[in-house]
């Protein structure tokens, strides 16, 4: 989700609620201890430089169990971020803790913001030798006939 999408649905929103994508409710209390930007500059293993963008939520949660995040308070720091730091609109990225800090990709259910998994991917796949998939087939499906198949001294191996 880009940012102007975060904040276009926050403006219709009376509470500001995360889920991860196994239905676990990030607890209410929860903070955003950071609203960033975060560049990742790199080379692939097929030797292309590239660089990301993205906008960085890192959200926390302490003992301050009657905290509450309103959308208006969100709204008015990501305007002090894009003003202070030029976040632009950036898809958004977050940071959670559960086992370890995770980053996740943001979607929205209509009720609340859904912390979705990320993937690794090679993206210089036709440049690493990764094989192209191969075409997968049952061979109870595969049907011969008496011209093609090959038999004992029937020549086709000669």
């Amino acid at each position: 989700m880009k940012l102007s999408e975060f904040k276009n649905k926050l403006t219709a929103l009376s509470t500001v609620e995360f889920v991860q994508d196994n239905g676990t409710a990030v607890p209410a209390h929860f903070h955003i201890t950071e609203v960033g930007l975060t560049t990742k500059h790199f080379i692939d293993c097929g030797g292309t430089v590239r660089e990301e963008h993205f906008v960085n939520f890192q959200l926390w949660e302490a003992n301050d169990f009657d905290h509450r995040l309103a959308p208006a308070k969100l709204l008015n720091i990501i305007d002090l971020s894009e003003k202070a730091i030029g976040i632009k609109d950036f898809e958004i990225e977050v940071e959670y803790q559960t086992a370890t800090i995770g980053r996740y990709g943001l979607d929205f259910n209509g009720k609340s913001f859904v912390l979705t998994a990320k993937q690794t991917n090679c993206l210089a796949q036709d440049k690493c030798g990764i094989p192209t998939e191969k075409l997968k087939v049952n061979l109870k499906e595969l049907q011969t006939s008496a011209s093609n198949c090959c038999t004992p001294n029937s020549g086709c191996c000669n």
